[in-house]
């Protein structure tokens, strides 16, 4: 694709401008942090308690399905997720791209033209689902381009307001992807994009910060949701919760979304008032 990175999502930011982050939360507490492999290990075998079950929801119209793996991670990491997305009928894709290392140099571009040449073969919009960063990616390819996405879930996905500081990996992230050469415009991220937008958080996340996870109302729109779950951030893609919402959220109406409601097997899953 021959347009420019600046082009394509949105000023390049420099340092000392505007679109530097000017709020401030801190990054979860410390024992969180601490215990994510511990709590990791229970989401797990929590999974494969209720693997059986979870296998037994209806399936999909078959649309395609894009899952992005966070900072760090690669498709290897969510292969257990994009195979029960499969076994629901969904045409299930990985990013493709490797280690997700940030932004850099043509890694959106790539990703663009990936979700568009999945539109030409199948002739529907792909839903996004992201974990982390990978969140974050799929709603700033949605806000670029919403004729090729039919919804974003972000699991986990630190795009709010006080992420720099709220979340661990921030450092190293922009070690690795220096603030003067971001193709993305960083004031914009909070905002939703114009699709259908799910906002998977958990108050136990101990990388980031919950509350950059969770959409604000203030920038959302009518088919904007935040969902809170039990559990970690690392064992966002192996938590059944998640599986369940996930499969909920792929079958709404391409043309009648309705938001997820606590109702049903949901009441034993998800914490009470989370939608």
């Amino acid at each position: 694709m021959g347009t420019s990175r600046m082009a394509l999502f949105g000023d390049v930011v420099m340092p000392g401008s505007e679109a530097v982050d000017p709020y401030h939360l801190p990054p979860p507490a410390a024992w969180l942090a601490l215990t994510e492999p511990q709590r990791v290990a229970l989401e797990v075998l929590s999974l494969a308690a209720v693997r059986r079950m979870l296998n037994n929801l209806a399936p999909g119209d078959g649309h395609p399905v894009m899952v992005l793996p966070g900072f760090l991670g690669s498709d290897g990491y969510n292969a257990t997720l994009r195979r029960f997305l499969k076994s629901l009928d969904y045409r299930v894709y990985g990013w493709g791209q490797g280690q997700n290392l940030g932004p850099r140099g043509d890694t959106l571009e790539k990703l663009l033209e990936r979700v568009a040449m999945l539109k030409d073969r199948y002739g529907q919009s792909v839903s996004m689902v992201g974990h982390s960063l990978g969140g974050i990616f799929a709603r700033e390819i949605a806000r670029e381009a919403p004729d090729l996405v039919r919804q974003v879930v972000s699991l986990g996905s630190p795009f709010g307001r006080g992420r720099h500081s709220g979340s661990y990996p921030a450092r190293l992230f922009e070690a690795l992807n220096p603030t003067d050469d971001l193709p993305v415009a960083l004031d914009d991220l909070h905002r939703a994009p114009p699709v259908p937008t799910t906002a998977v958080y958990s108050k136990g996340d101990g990388i980031v910060n919950w509350r950059t996870a969770f959409q604000n109302p203030e920038f959302a729109h009518e088919s904007t949701q935040n969902i809170q779950v039990r559990g970690s951030h690392c064992g966002m893609t192996v938590n059944p919760t998640v599986w369940y919402i996930i499969a909920d959220r792929l079958r709404q109406s391409v043309d009648d979304w309705k938001p997820f409601t606590v109702s049903g097997l949901a009441t034993v899953m998800v914490p009470k008032h989370a939608a």
